[in-house]
């Protein structure tokens, strides 16, 4: 199946950005739709934001539209996201997802998941 690795999380101000990177390996990656989900301390995971395999209407969900920016390249095999205006309660671990329909990209349901980066937001 195929396996994932995130990167790019860190240590930022609020109002700042921050880019992650999920690079897929091990499987056709274009016929993957992907997710990113996010899990902060005593909460339950939620998702952030998804993409279909052609890339075409992202959803996201509402604390994020405007601010965040999900996008992929297949050539490369990497889904990113792009997180603007970056407030505290963006703080989390964030994983990236990838399933065989969109459907189930934004559930989490039957996905396999990368390993997650921490991203926080503070002063």
């Amino acid at each position: 199946q195929v396996q994932l690795v995130e990167s790019g999380g860190g240590l930022v101000q609020p109002g700042g950005s921050l880019r992650l990177s999920c690079e897929a390996s091990g499987r056709t990656f274009s016929n993957y739709a992907m997710a990113w989900f996010r899990q902060a301390p005593g909460k339950e995971r939620e998702s952030v934001a998804a993409i279909s395999q052609s890339g075409i209407s992202p959803y996201y969900r509402d604390s994020v539209r405007g601010r965040f920016t999900i996008s992929r390249d297949n050539a490369k095999n990497t889904v990113f996201l792009q997180m603007n205006s970056l407030k505290p309660e963006d703080t989390a671990v964030y994983s990236c997802a990838a399933a065989a329909t969109l459907g189930a990209a934004l559930t989490g349901t039957g996905v396999v998941w990368g390993q997650g980066t921490q991203v926080t937001v503070s002063s």
